[in-house]
């Protein structure tokens, strides 16, 4: 995946319309669906909580299928970005801990990686105004750049694909 330019307030505007969707959506489709289960088959007890759960269930799965089907409209674009930004960060995330031993030892893929990590990560929490960690996030592009100097390595981000992360 490569980091790519994103319209913060386009994409925030474009989030804000999807989540208020997809809620309006859950709740239309849970409540109607339960009705009708209840109107269709009635329970003579008057407990009608497992039609209740298969209404929200049915809208639930009606709900990621259309948002599957769009993902790729121009609408989605920044939202289906950060979506899949966020499960490329999510793979490095979970190797981060062998990723950072490699790249103490030099290896130039390890450091790709945590620098992917890292602009990838600052990008996401700018653009979803989450700077609480950004302190932290220059402490560990420092230590990385540390690395990078002491190796003689440069790194671009344009190398960087998801496959390299295979090694750890």
């Amino acid at each position: 995946m490569q980091l790519l330019d994103i319209d913060k307030t386009r994409y925030r505007k474009h989030l804000n319309i999807v989540i208020a969707a997809c809620i309006v959506a859950l709740v239309a489709g849970s409540l109607g669906f339960a009705r009708i289960l209840i109107v269709a088959f009635p329970d003579p007890d008057g407990s009608h909580f497992h039609w209740n759960l298969t209404g929200v269930v049915l809208t639930c799965v009606i709900i990621a299928a259309v948002l599957k089907q769009l993902q790729y409209h121009p609408f989605m674009y920044e939202v289906n970005y950060v979506w899949q930004l966020k499960q490329a960060l999510n793979k490095v995330t979970r190797k981060m801990a062998k990723v950072k031993v490699a790249a103490q030892q030099g290896d130039v893929d390890a450091m790709l990686a945590m620098q992917f990590s890292y602009s990838g990560s600052r990008q996401l929490w700018q653009l979803d105004d989450n700077t609480l960690t950004m302190e932290e996030l220059g402490i560990w592009q420092a230590e990385l750049d540390v690395l990078t100097k002491q190796y003689q390595v440069t790194l671009d981000l344009a190398r960087y694909d998801s496959a390299l992360l295979d090694k750890f």
